[in-house]
């Protein structure tokens, strides 16, 4: 067995503890505006433009992520600490959350300059990168683990700050299943980023990240709620189902609008 034993907490400022999680949410932002915006850049997206997006885009996600977690969670802990629905830096996000709200503030951003499906594309290579990043935080809270375990990579989470709820059994390390997922999407995104019209390679990072949730699931010790499915794998089909009639809709309209546009050249 491999045994975890680090502190969730890697200092203190006074009364201020500033955990791993959050510097690798940090360390995950930076390395991924890094990444993609040499692609923001080719794809027509200005500087000025571009950080505009990240103000917005990056808080719209941390938020979006933790209120979606808040949702699946018992209310009674942030009826007595308020300050529980915002603690991001503790663990526990939603990333569905995240691509909601970032989506809408990217639609809303992007309309006025007819880049929305460009923005989409930089989003989900972006979201690849730091989501890879970000599971080094969840590998060292022990917030996400799979069921106990026998394999040989099995975690014992041995630190007695970290969330599991025995220090002594070993978990299947599903945020380590997680980040190989992030790594194998990586991949596939920056193999085919310029591959295909703007838009498609948002549609291709929603859907194939969703089928990795519906089996990675099959992993997650997360509760059942209904039909055997956990909530993120009832999310993922949802997802996956919005996600392809959209695609249709915004290939309609691309057709329809190529059309107008021959009509217009060919008077």
């Amino acid at each position: 067995m491999i045994t975890i034993n680090i502190d969730p907490v890697a200092f203190r400022i006074g009364p201020l503890a500033v955990r791993w999680y959050g510097l690798m949410y940090v360390v995950a932002i930076v390395v991924g505006l890094l990444v993609v915006w040499p692609y923001a850049k080719a794809k027509g997206i200005t500087q000025e433009f571009f950080e505009k997006v990240v103000v917005w885009s990056v808080p719209a996600g941390l938020v979006g992520a933790r209120l979606y977690y808040d949702l699946q969670q018992p209310l009674d802990q942030y009826v007595k600490s308020p300050i529980n629905i915002i603690a991001f830096w503790e663990g526990g996000m939603a990333f569905y959350g995240a691509i909601f709200a970032v989506v809408i503030v990217l639609l809303i951003l992007g309309w006025r300059h007819k880049l929305t499906l460009k923005l989409l594309d930089v989003a989900c290579i972006f979201a690849a990168v730091g989501q890879f990043f970000g599971r080094f935080g969840n590998i060292i809270n022990g917030d996400i683990v799979g069921y106990p375990t026998k394999l040989p990579w099995g975690f014992i989470y041995a630190n007695p700050n970290s969330f599991v709820a025995d220090h002594t059994v070993a978990y299947q390390p599903a945020a380590v299943y997680e980040a190989i997922s992030n790594i194998i999407l990586f991949a596939v995104l920056w193999k085919l980023r310029n591959k295909f019209k703007p838009g498609v390679l948002f549609f291709i990072y929603v859907l194939s990240y969703s089928v990795f949730q519906i089996i990675l699931f099959t992993w997650r010790d997360n509760t059942v709620v209904f039909w055997g499915l956990k909530q993120a794998q009832l999310t993922a089909i949802v997802v996956i189902i919005a996600a392809v009639v959209a695609f249709f809709v915004v290939r309609r309209v691309q057709q329809r609008n190529a059309a107008k546009n021959l009509a217009n050249s060919n008077p």
